[in-house]
This record gives structure tokens, C-alpha cells and sequence, in this order.
């Protein structure tokens, strides 16, 4: 594996669990870390904890799922570091509405924070690292409901299924740029995604530090090698034949 020292990373929803993770251990590998989040005073307070370990990290706060603010993310990257070569998209929020109540507006959101956000943020990293002609990787976090859904979940399920073709799609399109672009689909994490809920441990959960493992694994393979579909859930989770 290669390192990272000196690379430039953007984290999506890095203000809270698996994207906090996932900032921090880039960090910790040597990466600048770009740190997009809504949460201004979470991100200021991880970017104040990177630097404070040594390493570096800039907080941007970012609506992903706005054009105009995805564009100037990217822009305030290119300013503060160069191009990035490597872009976690990880924003996204969980629902549980049964599908009879589920009204048009609570999908349409679910559907641009886990999908129109990875989409527009794919977009300009290809955008950008087609430019520099040097290659680059997009890891997008989806999730094991994209292969086995809940019921109650139909924006939710909808949004990761997406995810999945959207990563195909980009990975076809980033192919002849040594572009690699690659999905993993972690289970059961502690994490904000549901307040009261996964924000505690639990038997059956995974640390989301150990989630973020994976993707520094992802991160520092060689340029030519792309790890491009991953599952990672607890060994208990009962993911086969889960009901």
C-alpha cells in the first residue's frame, strides 16, 4: 500500500460519525483533509483535533446537495491545497416512513442528501481530476440496505440502490482517465444516522473507526488498482438471511 502523505481529500458529512471517522483517519495517514458538513461548529471543532494530532484539516461548510455550493467547495479545495485526489462522498440521512405515508417531499429529500449529493460531488471530482490528468479515486458509502432493505425504508432503500448504479456509471466514466471509483456498503455502525438509535453502542454495531479502516485501505492502493465493491458489517449482524 502507498501512503498518503501529502494528498488532498474531500470527506462529505464529515461532521459526525462514519465521515468524522473517515476525516480523521486520512488525517492521521498524512491526507489534507477537506471537511464539508452543514455543521459549522462540528467541523471547526474536528478540524481544531486534526491539527491539534498533527495533521491537516480545513472545514468548508457545504449543503452538498446545492449546485452552486458543491461548485465552491471544490473551488475553496483547489484555492486552499490543489485538485483533490480523493472524494468520500458519505452525506446522507436514514428513514424509516412506511411507504403508505411517505410523502413526496420527505423522499425528494432523502433522495438528494444519499443520492443528487453524491452525483453532484462525483461530478466535480471527475470534473477536477480529469483536468490534472493524474487520476484520482471517489469512494462513495452506501450501505447494506442496497442489498437487502428494511421494510418502511423505500426513499431510503431507493437512494442507495442509486448510489450503486451511480457508482457504476462513474466508474465506467473515470475508467480511461485512471480514474477509480468504488462503493462499500457498511451494516449496523454507531453513528448519528438515527438519533437516539445508532448514536449509542449496542451489541451487533460496529465502531465507525473501523469502518473508516476500509477506506484508508481503499485510499492507499496503488493508482492501477481499484478495491471497487466492499461489505463490512459486524460478524453477528444477521445480514444473510436477515429478516
Amino acid at each position: 500500500m502507498t501512503s498518503l502523505e501529502g494528498r488532498i481529500a474531500i470527506v462529505t458529512g464529515a461532521s459526525s460519525g462514519i465521515g468524522h471517522a473517515i476525516a480523521r483517519a486520512l488525517a492521521a495517514e498524512g491526507a489534507r483533509v477537506i471537511l464539508a458538513a452543514r455543521s459549522a461548529d462540528r467541523l471547526d471543532a474536528l478540524a481544531a483535533e486534526i491539527g491539534a494530532a498533527g495533521g491537516t484539516g480545513l472545514a468548508l461548510p457545504t449543503d452538498v446537495t446545492d449546485e452552486g455550493q458543491v461548485e465552491a467547495l471544490f473551488a475553496r479545495c483547489a484555492e486552499a491545497f490543489g485538485p483533490p485526489d480523493l472524494v468520500v462522498c458519505n452525506a446522507g440521512i436514514a428513514d424509516h416512513t412506511p411507504t403508505a405515508d411517505l410523502t413526496l417531499a420527505r423522499w425528494s429529500e432523502v433522495i438528494d442528501i444519499n443520492l443528487t449529493s453524491a452525483f453532484l460531488c462525483g461530478r466535480a471530482a471527475l470534473r477536477a481530476m480529469i483536468e490534472t490528468g493524474r487520476g484520482g479515486r471517489i469512494v462513495n458509502v452506501g450501505s447494506i440496505s442496497a442489498k437487502v432493505p428494511r421494510p418502511h425504508t423505500a426513499a431510503y432503500a431507493a437512494s442507495k440502490f442509486g448510489l450503486a448504479g451511480l457508482t457504476h456509471s462513474l466508474a465506467l466514466d473515470g475508467r480511461e482517465h485512471g480514474i477509480a471509483v468504488s462503493t462499500f456498503h457498511p451494516g449496523s455502525t454507531e453513528s448519528n444516522l438515527v438519533p437516539g438509535i445508532t448514536d449509542r453502542p449496542r451489541p451487533g454495531s460496529m465502531k465507525a473507526e473501523d469502518v473508516a479502516r476500509l477506506v484508508v485501505l481503499m485510499a492507499t492502493l496503488p493508482a492501477d488498482v481499484n478495491l471497487y465493491e466492499a461489505t463490512i458489517l459486524p460478524v453477528s449482524m444477521p445480514f444473510l438471511g436477515r429478516g
